[in-house]
């Protein structure tokens, strides 16, 4: 792992798997549970994050934004279906699928141009896009541990440091 780029996202993964095992030791109602908060339920949180970080993979592997974000409602709709145990092995899958096409990027500062109908056009980096899906899972981890704090019970810490910690420690 010799680009940053790929250690922030190794975190995402961390995070996200912290995420799961503190969601998988609540009653399995919570996980759906409806609340009034920034999202309905926090399986609808973790539906977004899976539809986004998957738009993003298909973009940088190469596919058009606008046709990827076409069908993320379907995806987003089945998601939403899904059992804790089967979200978590979609994710972690998905997180395979992010990890091989990285291995295979001989420069993560490759320029890439990102073209969508809403916001026009960008030029910038594969590694510029790999932060923003790691920035953008960590915000919306925020928001489940809101979610749960509403609900009466604490979140778990997934703070940057605490990877790098962790990681040190195995060695």
């Amino acid at each position: 792992m010799s680009h940053y780029s790929l250690k922030l996202y190794d975190y995402h993964v961390w995070a996200n798997q912290k995420n799961f095992d503190r969601l998988k030791e609540l009653s399995k109602g919570i996980y759906e549970k409806e609340i009034q908060s920034v999202f309905p339920s926090i399986s609808k949180v973790m539906a977004h994050i899976y539809v986004s970080d998957n738009i993003w993979l298909d973009f940088i592997s190469g596919e058009k934004f606008d046709e990827v974000y076409a069908s993320a409602d379907q995806l987003r709709e089945q998601m939403e279906t899904k059992r804790i145990e089967e979200v978590e092995t979609m994710f972690f899958d998905l997180s395979d699928r992010y990890k091989a096409f990285l291995d295979r990027q001989e420069d993560m500062e490759t320029a890439l141009v990102l073209e969508t109908s809403f916001a026009g056009r960008l030029e910038t980096r594969l590694s510029d896009l790999v932060q923003h899906v790691v920035n953008h899972g960590t915000y919306h981890r925020g928001n489940i541990t809101a979610m749960l704090r509403q609900l009466g019970h604490p979140g778990v810490m997934t703070d940057y440091v605490l990877y790098l910690y962790e990681r040190d420690m195995q060695g």
